[in-house]
């Protein structure tokens, strides 16, 4: 080594001296070797110096520092000599330093110079041993009040978050302790749907259905192994630590690192301790939240069916369960559907959505799931081929003895409104509804039955008395019209019984199609129905039995006739029920007397032919 470069090399030891005693305890070894590279760079008067650092996944050499020069992110681990000495054109000549480190893998110093700048061998085989010695105290030095540091802040991020039971509090540590101890590195919480959590995290969807294949983050999740890649734009290297605890994976904390470099496998031992410990936390923070959600959970059920036993009447069971399930779970349109007859009877309460020919699509999408014996009828973004405005759907079966009785479907615009938790608790509801909904429905057959005459399907007399009598209390005027069919007994003797049932029911059918709804038809007795019409004069009362009587004639077969007498009341005159009946029935009876087929009306005092 000549004078002058012992000079200099002796100036730079000094330099480095004082460099060292001022260096950070607590900086980054690619920020300590930066420093170092500068130093060199202007002790030696060099055109500029690189650091390389060996990637054993690679086989080549990727950059960690620099100073004064743009090198290369990467060269080829091809070098064999400890010094290599090269001219890279015009007056510069560039020096590769080959330095072992004793428990990392080997590094690359390049070196650009001017040729006449007096750096020889001898200098380079100088600068290649101190260097190597250096920069391995670097390391050591790095790592030991790096790991010293890392430590204390995984100590405090246990204590802190194994002190919470709150699933955002968490996450929010998790990143709070990364950026504290890699604050160059950009991180995200990889979480399935189920998490719901703040807005200011930063929280990404782990995507569960690749079509392409899985990517290194879903591995993560999958195997709950780490895992690492290289993106190509920008050229970063990326890590992926799964967030596991004892009984499942929980997600995915993804790192992502400002340069193209393999992690250090001390560093990625660290994250995934850390991950692990949070793992940990997360699960107990679910399993307490569980637990409450349960509680809570138990709870609705319990205040459910305590209001719908309250509820006799089955639209007003329904319509509670509709605002239930639509203040439960966010959802916006809620129906139930009742299996009957192989038809499917759309509920009276049902959100009116449902009413409409667009809700078809989703009620078909849900039966052909449930035709196919899929039990889990739930899709957080429904298929595309389900063009509407509903993403999220689910639905739940009525079960009763394993037949299903109907079906409720709910549904939701924002894609991944409901989670799993929330279709196994509509399940559970609608299990413990479909019962309350059953005895309603049987309760109103029942009612309805009492009310209802087996054969003709008409109402009852005594429902017809109340009816009539309820009239009168609340109405202005009302017409009865007794009907009796003609010669039916000739029809029992020439026919048989049966056919005499069957036109007595096709006489009753008649009547029911031309009376409105607020009117009631009932059988009297025998071959005798009656019609009772609230608030219409005599003269309409005629014109009804007109049509009845004329319906008769022409659609019945075998054909038959029948006879009407009619009576009626008023405000200013007699409201008394027994007197009404008693009028029809002598008008009926003047009908009978003069040729049948006629309508006879008790009007005033005496019965006269319209």
């Amino acid at each position: 080594m000549k004078r002058e470069e012992t000079r200099r090399y002796e100036s730079f030891k000094q330099a480095c001296f004082r460099w060292f005693l001022a260096l950070p305890d607590d900086g980054p070894f690619s920020a300590a070797a930066g420093g170092l590279l500068a130093l060199l760079k202007e002790e030696l008067a060099l055109q500029g110096a690189a650091l390389y650092l060996f990637d054993t996944s690679r086989g080549s050499f990727y950059l960690e520092a620099a100073a004064g020069i743009t090198p290369a992110e990467r060269i080829g681990a091809d070098q064999a000599e400890e010094i290599v000495v090269t001219s890279v054109g015009g007056p510069y000549m560039a020096a590769r330093l080959f330095c072992p480190l004793s428990d990392e893998a080997p590094a690359l110093v390049e070196l650009s110079y001017r040729r006449n700048s007096g750096i020889d061998g001898p200098l380079l085989q100088t600068l290649r041993s101190d260097l190597s010695r250096l920069l391995r105290k670097l390391g050591a030095l790095s790592r030991g009040t790096g790991e010293e540091k890392r430590y204390e802040q995984l100590h405090r991020f246990a204590a802190k978050i194994h002190s919470s039971m709150q699933i955002d509090d968490v996450l929010e540590e998790i990143i709070r302790t990364l950026q504290n101890v890699y604050p160059s590195f950009t991180y995200h919480l990889l979480l399935s749907h189920d998490n719901h959590v703040r807005g200011h995290l930063p929280i990404k969807p782990l995507v569960l259905d690749e079509g392409g294949g899985q990517t290194a983050a879903l591995r993560a999740f999958l195997t709950g192994q780490v895992q690492c890649e290289e993106t190509a734009a920008p050229r970063r290297s990326v890590f992926y630590a799964p967030i596991k605890g004892v009984q499942a994976v929980y997600g995915v904390i993804q790192i992502i690192a400002p340069h193209a470099a393999p992690f250090p496998k001390r560093e990625m031992n660290f994250i995934s301790l850390l991950a692990g410990t949070a793992g940990s936390a997360l699960e107990n923070a679910k399993l307490y939240e569980q637990s409450r959600r349960l509680v809570s959970d138990l709870q609705l059920i319990n205040d459910t069916m305590r209001e719908l036993n309250a509820r006799p009447r089955l639209q007003e069971g329904i319509e509670y369960m509709v605002a239930q399930i639509r203040r439960s779970f966010g959802a916006e349109e809620v129906g139930f559907f009742l299996f009957a007859d192989g038809r499917r009877e759309l509920l009276p309460g049902s959100t009116p959505f449902f009413a409409d020919a667009a809700a078809g699509r989703y009620v078909e999408w849900v039966e052909e799931r449930r035709r196919s014996g899929n039990d889990i009828i739930f899709a957080g973004d429904v298929h595309p081929s389900v063009s509407g405005p509903f993403r999220s759907v689910m639905a739940a079966l009525m079960q009763q003895n394993n037949e299903a009785k109907g079906v409720c479907i709910v549904l939701a615009r924002e894609p991944y409104r409901f989670t799993f938790d929330m279709f196994k608790l509509l399940e559970s509801l609608i299990q413990h509804s479909t019962l309350a909904f059953t005895n309603a429905i049987l309760r109103e057959e029942l009612e309805k039955l009492v009310v209802t005459d087996y054969l003709t399907k008409l109402h009852t007399r005594r429902y017809l008395d109340e009816t009539i009598q309820t009239s009168m209390k609340c109405d202005e005027r009302g017409a009865f019209i007794l009907i009796d069919i003609d010669n039916f007994k000739q029809i029992n003797d020439l026919y048989g019984h049966q056919t005499g049932d069957d036109v007595l029911i096709q006489v009753a059918e008649l009547v029911r199609a031309y009376i409105r709804d607020d009117d009631v038809a009932a059988r009297w007795g025998g071959e005798e129905l009656a019609v009772y019409l609230p608030n219409v004069a005599l003269a309409d009362a005629v014109s009804v039995a007109r049509r009845i009587v004329e319906k008769v004639r022409r659609h019945t077969v075998p054909p038959v006739t029948v006879s009407c007498g009619i009576s009626s009341w008023s405000p200013h005159g007699s409201k008394d029920a027994e007197q009404l009946f008693k009028q029809a029935d002598a008008a009926l009876y003047m009908a009978k007397e003069t040729g049948k087929n006629c309508i006879f009306v008790h009007d005033h005092s005496q019965p006269h032919k319209v």
